[in-house]
């Protein structure tokens, strides 16, 4: 049995005639149009020399064409490396050396910058546009329509996602076939996707959530999808009536519930709201169900594992609760340094077993090994516990990590950008409380031997860095950073000083 994901996928189409994917164009695609395009994408790979086990680095916009070459890489059996658009060269130069990739696609606008940041690096470069006038897109259009997909192993590498360290060095995370099939076909049960769905897709689709859980979800159940290119109230509430399930970050409800034409009426046709990639406020939940009527389901999940929990389907979705780990995987809270087990209503840290866990960290063995217990329990690094009724709660995050806007942006990072800045003499970097993005980076820095620190002249030397979604919303100049007795920052200090900034 043929262990690629793709094979299941092929292997779930009932009626290539079936609908797959509209664009936001109104443009429709069926099953058999990606077939034939994946296809097509596939053989202009085999072409350009991509073979099994090759890495394919892909920094595109969100393009139906992106889409076929993400199945393609699948159906050759190369490993799919998406980037956010948003990596600035510098960043997109460590992720090529790190993961030495044998094909970097772009937008067709990024091509030289991109090629200028690889400075030496040599390694070819395609470009893939929404127009159709990318260098790769012109070479599928001259394939077969046909491609026999490769023959894989479960535990052979899938993708590897980027996620960011507490070291301020990203780490490869190594997800197999078997990690994304296992996932979305229990997604796809618990959250009773059938042919008949037709999910809203708003989510970039550079990363797990609207990669992963959504589009593999839409196939694995023979579904469709409205593909818009970015949330947008107008797209969203003008896609809505075609809908019925949805899949976002809380920024779009939060977003969703400041618009006045987004009512119980214009959600009364729609199944299913699912929010993840950040904490849903349990005010957020509360004021949803109070405008429509719905009950969003929220869940758990991360870059290394896809899906851990649910709310479920049937039943109360607990606001502020994650709900329980899916069927197959195992969830446990344990003391963060020894890892003992916890009873239910200890807070500590979540770890996890089950077919949905990565490999490890590509070319990071050292630092795969401190992330399993001897038991081999991978530890989230999450904390949170289990109430009574066996609902899981976060309560925190035990690594130092930001989510603003779905987004993961770890301080270090950020502060070793800010403290390479000549002006600046220590910085510390968190994550305030923010009504839209959930959290907002804040810089708190220092000047360096009595220079003046411009908080514009700060974020404009950082824009050429780091993403725009890590450059920091505010930098507040103090004299001095607070400190406990051994020196070390007091991020919590801040947290509280600062805690009503955006929201004030």
């Amino acid at each position: 049995m043929n262990g690629n994901l793709f094979a299941t996928i092929e292997g779930r189409i009932a009626d290539p005639s079936r609908p797959f994917l509209t664009g936001e164009d109104g443009r429709s695609f069926t099953y058999g149009d990606m077939l034939a395009a994946s296809a097509r994408y596939a053989n202009a790979l085999v072409s350009l020399g991509v073979k099994a086990g090759d890495r394919v680095a892909v920094q595109t916009g969100k393009h139906v064409d992106s889409v076929w070459l993400y199945l393609a890489c699948l159906r050759v059996g190369a490993v799919y490396l998406p980037l956010n658009p948003a990596y600035t060269p510098v960043e997109v130069a460590y992720f090529t050396s790190d993961a030495e990739p044998a094909l970097i696609v772009c937008e067709g606008s990024a091509r030289n910058t991109l090629a200028s940041g690889l400075g030496k690096a040599s390694v070819r470069i395609e470009t893939l546009d929404g127009s159709d006038g990318g260098s790769l897109q012109k070479l599928a259009d001259t394939m077969p329509l046909e491609f026999d997909t490769v023959e894989a192993k479960p535990d052979d590498l899938a993708a590897i996602l980027y996620t960011s360290g507490t070291t301020g060095r990203s780490k490869g995370a190594m997800i197999t076939h078997e990690n994304l099939r296992s996932n979305a076909l229990s997604l796809v049960d618990i959250w009773q996707f059938g042919a008949d769905d037709v999910l809203l897709h708003a989510l970039p689709i550079f990363h797990t959530h609207g990669l992963f859980v959504a589009i593999n979800t839409v196939m694995l159940s023979g579904s469709s999808m409205i593909f818009l290119p970015k949330f947008d109230n107008d797209a969203v509430m003008s896609a809505l009536p075609r809908a019925t399930a949805m899949m976002g970050v809380p920024t779009f409800y939060t977003r969703l519930l400041g618009d006045t034409r987004f009512d119980r009426g214009a959600a009364s046709h729609m199944r299913l709201f699912v929010s993840g990639s950040a904490p849903l406020s349990a005010e957020t939940h509360r004021a949803f169900t109070a405008r429509t009527g719905h009950a969003i389901l929220e869940r758990y999940g991360m870059t290394e594992t896809n899906m851990i929990t649910s709310n479920p389907y049937d039943g109360e979705r607990r606001p502020g609760a994650v709900g329980f780990a899916l069927p197959g995987v195992s969830l446990r809270i344990a003391e963060p340094d020894t890892g003992k087990p916890l009873p239910h209503g200890g807070i500590g840290v979540i770890e996890i077993k089950g077919p949905n866990v990565f490999q490890g960290y590509w070319r990071m063995p050292e630092k795969t090994a401190q992330e399993f217990r001897p038991d081999g329990w991978f530890i989230t690094g999450d904390l949170g516990y289990i109430d009574p009724d066996g609902y899981v709660t976060i309560s925190g995050r035990a690594k130092d990590l930001i989510i603003s806007g779905g987004f993961n942006v770890y301080p270090a990072e950020i502060e070793n950008a800010l403290d390479a800045l000549p002006s600046v003499g220590e910085s510390a970097v968190i994550g305030l409380p923010h009504a839209d993005f959930g959290e907002a980076v804040t810089a708190v820095v220092t000047a360096r031997n009595g220079q003046i620190v411009e908080e514009g002249e700060v974020r404009g030397a950082l824009e050429g860095v780091l993403a725009k979604f890590k450059i920091p919303k505010r930098v507040l100049v103090r004299s001095a950073l607070p400190r406990n007795a051994m020196g070390k920052v007091q991020k919590n200090a801040l947290r509280e000083e600062l805690a009503r900034l955006y929201l004030d």
